[in-house]
């Protein structure tokens, strides 16, 4: 049975992970990912029928950049910037944050974003983040298993005869298909200049 090829992801090719200040380069774009996470959980673009925000475009779109390993990290440690009580989370405020927050509706949907990253990740390993068509497949696989878990979460929370799907997922399925079509053009797009940068 013949291997899948492992490509590199857009961060290594990017910051060329080798030589002198490794360790320094690793945390740089580690830190970098999680500060990028948490100003895009509070980007809210007006939309209907709910505005988009772009937190989940930027977890699947790290989990792609970044790879299975440090996309993994990244939202480790962003959960755990949360969970600390940071304010990092898309609709914190002073009154509710930290576990709390976490335990709340959208538990499930945190769940999947490490769900969500880790396949993001290995599908720009095995070469998906070069073709608009497999970039929005895997953009569509990625929603999905955030919406999975969010799904369930909110009907253990609320029970299973209450609408979940339309609390749940409806409302942003537009804004996921944008977001969906906006990574199927950028990621191929990235990978087009790169290779015209090195030749």
């Amino acid at each position: 049975m013949q291997a899948v090829q492992k490509h590199s992801v857009l961060v290594d090719s990017i910051a060329g992970f080798s030589g002198r200040g490794l360790m320094a380069k690793e945390a740089f774009f580690l830190l970098s990912g999680v500060l990028l996470l948490a100003a895009c959980a509070k980007i809210a673009v007006p939309m209907w029928p709910v505005p988009i925000t772009m937190g989940t475009f930027a977890v699947l779109g790290l989990g792609a950049a970044y790879g299975p390993r440090r996309g993994l990290v990244i939202i480790l440690l962003y959960m755990l910037c949360g969970a600390a009580g940071l304010n990092v989370f898309a609709g914190t405020s002073a009154d509710i944050y930290g576990l709390s927050y976490m335990a709340g509706p959208t538990g499930g949907y945190l769940v999947g974003y490490v769900l969500a990253t880790i396949a993001l990740g290995f599908a720009a390993r095995a070469g998906w983040d070069r073709s608009p068509l497999r970039m929005a497949g895997a953009m569509l696989v990625g929603n999905g298993l955030i919406y999975l878990p969010g799904l369930f979460w909110l009907g253990m929370l609320y029970g299973w005869d209450k609408p979940i799907f339309a609390w749940g997922v409806a409302p942003f399925l537009v804004g996921d298909a944008l977001k969906l079509g906006l990574a199927a053009v950028l990621f191929p797009g990235a990978w087009k200049v790169i290779r015209k940068i090195s030749g």
